[in-house]
């Protein structure tokens, strides 16, 4: 496999594992929102962003912290 198509599975394979880590986990943002992670996608300028539900805007995931319970 070339060099630049093992480069680009690893960087998916990774992002569906970030993207299942994270699906439906109670969060609390930085700034207080809290939710219930709804999204998340891959900022080429960014890296992961997360969309919570009940909440506009995509925040980048080294924002949040996992709520206790």
């Amino acid at each position: 496999m070339p060099l630049a198509k093992r480069c680009a599975s690893t960087i998916l394979c990774t992002f569906h594992q970030a993207e299942a880590a994270l699906v439906g986990k109670a969060v609390i943002l930085s700034d207080g929102k809290a939710g219930t992670v709804e999204i998340v996608t891959l900022d080429e300028d960014h890296g992961l962003r997360i969309s919570i539900r009940g909440h506009q805007g995509r925040w980048p995931v080294s924002t949040i912290k996992f709520a206790q319970g």
